[in-house]
This record gives structure tokens, sequence and C-alpha cells, in this order.
């Protein structure tokens, strides 16, 4: 009888462990963060299917700018965040405890420099007063097409500005153009404004600029399996849209509370590398030279691009990449 209670009492503690480590596999909320612009994401939002493949509740957090995530991460007030490449590596050479996990679009028509009556071209902004939204790839995508295009940078006048006090400028007169995100730049658009430039015409010069998924160490290392539903649940909405865009933007027009045609746009405006791509040499890596893989050696540009203008300083960027861009959650939600 001694041995048979033993046994049971073997098999009930051996039992409450696993419980325990079942338990601890899942957080009790996962904090997400996310910008008040249309993203495919907002799918899972309004649907619910991300709490569902997580099996936690998810507390959605929004914010205006990268600046704004990066805040969140240094509070310890978010898990994961979908945000601009440019402040997401002005953060790890800052030394935040994060790192990209995946690239949750490419940044083609999403985000745009538009002007008012008379600039006709980049050159146009010379002698101008230029909005930008601070610690974000508008702004980085702006330097850049002034570098790239050779205009002397010393005769426009940039001011940085949130985007939606980018809007009221404009409205007031104190920009000519800004440089900015949708639904942002179809404010200005509808206020006298058109096209100049977009972030896509830079990829000709070797410039590749997207939104990554940033996630906080800590969070990822205890809850791995987490992480990497979170990047199934991204694909599915992506798979979704591309099934039935009209359908899709109507369903995040009505989330962010902007015009369908707005949302259609925005959603339009990024491109989607699937999971599987992703976990190759030209975007996260495969695992074995993370410095040399496609999203190493833009983050690589645009840490040293930032360290020209004064965002970052020459000594904290990092000698390698590899602790800052983890491909392997992307490569088991993709199967590999």
């Amino acid at each position: 009888m001694h041995k048979i209670m033993t046994a049971m009492l073997g098999a009930a503690g051996l039992i409450m462990t696993l419980s325990a480590a079942q338990a601890a596999a899942v957080p009790d909320e996962v904090r997400v963060a996310y910008s008040g612009g249309s993203q495919v994401l907002l799918l899972s939002k309004v649907d619910g299917s991300l709490e569902k493949a997580l099996g936690t509740k998810v507390k959605w957090v929004q914010f205006a700018s990268g600046a704004d995530a990066l805040n969140y991460f240094a509070s310890d007030a978010i898990d994961i965040a979908n945000f601009g490449s440019s402040p997401a590596t002005a953060g790890i050479v800052r030394k935040l405890p994060v790192e990209i996990i995946g690239v949750s679009g490419v940044i083609a028509t999403y985000e745009r420099l538009i002007g008012k009556q008379g600039i006709d071209g980049l050159k146009g902004i010379e002698g101008k007063r230029v909005g930008y939204p601070p610690n974000s790839t508008a702004q980085y995508a702006l330097e850049a097409a002034i570098a790239v295009h050779k205009l002397d940078r010393s005769k426009i006048t940039l001011i940085p500005l949130r985007p939606a006090e980018m809007v009221a400028a404009w409205k007031r007169g104190d920009i000519d153009a800004g440089y900015v995100w949708a639904p942002f730049a179809q404010e200005l658009e509808a206020s006298g404004g058109h096209q100049v430039f977009a972030t896509k015409d830079l990829q000709a010069d070797g410039y590749l600029i997207y939104n990554n998924y940033v996630v906080r160490k800590a969070f990822a290392k205890q809850y791995p399996e987490v992480v990497t539903q979170f990047l199934r649940v991204h694909q599915q909405k992506v798979d979704e849209f591309r099934r039935n865009p009209e359908a899709a933007a109507a369903i995040v027009a009505k989330e962010v509370g902007a015009p369908v045609t707005t949302a259609t746009n925005t959603l339009a405006g990024l491109e989607y590398p699937s999971l599987a791509e992703q976990g190759t040499a030209a975007w996260l890596g495969d695992g074995t030279d993370t410095d040399h893989s496609g999203i190493g050696q833009a983050v690589n540009k645009t840490a040293h691009f930032l360290q020209s203008i004064g965002e970052v300083r020459q000594r904290d960027i990092p000698a390698t990449w590899k602790d800052a861009i983890d491909s392997s959650y992307i490569r088991q939600a993709a199967g590999k």
C-alpha cells in the first residue's frame, strides 16, 4: 500500500509540474503595440483570431510614431510591436533589449512626400519648409532621398512634427511639404497637396525600408511558441487581404475610423514577403550568417545613415547584428 501511495503521489507531483510548465508557456496577457494606421494585423484584432491563436488575452497598445514604441519598450510596457525599421535600428543601437523577428511590410507607396503647388520634384523642396515625423522610416526616407538626389540640405528647412501636428501645420501654412504615411498623407493631398516622391523610389538605389515586428528578448525567450504563433497569424491575415482586398480594407477602415479608399491605398502601399521568404538569406537569414542577410545589411546601412545625421553615435553601432535579428521564429512559423 505504501508503495502504491508513493507512486500515486509521485504521479500527482509530475502532473502538477507539467501543468505548471504548460501554464508558464502562455502569459496572462500579451501586449501588442501598433500605430493608428491601417495594417493587416488589425484584422486579427477585429475578429479576435490573435487571442484565439495565442490562447491568452491580447492588450492592444496604440502609438503615434516609432519613437513612442521605443519609449514603451524602454519602460517595459509592451511585448511585441509593429513599427518602422529606422526607429527599430535606433533602439537596437541604443541597446534596448529587443530583437527583430519579422517584416510586416516593405514600404512602397505607404509613405511619401507630399508637396504644395509649385513643388514638382524633389529639387523643388530646396528653399522650402518640410515636415517629417522624427525617429521614423519617413525621416530616413526623406534624408536618403536628399542624399541620393544630391540636394542642398542647407537650403531645406526640416521641421520635426508628429503626423497629426504635420497636418495642422500644413493647413496653417507653416510647411510647404511633408513626408508622412497614410492616412495623414491623404489628408495633405485632400488639402491641396500632391505626391512628389514615394519611398519605393529608393529601392533602385539600394535602400530597403520596411516595417518590422520587434519583440522584447526576455519575452521571446520565455514564450517562444507565442512569438511563433503571432507570426503565423500575421501570414494568415496577409493571405486574407490578398484573397479579398476590398473586404479586408473595409474591416480595417471601420476599425481605424478611416475612409475605405484610404485603408485600401494604405494596405496596398506595402509589399508583403511571405514567412517562407523571410526565413532565407534574402531577408532575415537562414540562421547561418545574419550580418550578410538582406535585413542584416539593411539594418547596418540604416544604422550608419542614422549616425551620419547625428541620430546615433558611431561607437554605439555594434560590430555584428546576430543578437539583434532572430530568424528562428519566422522559420519555425513557416514550418522550416
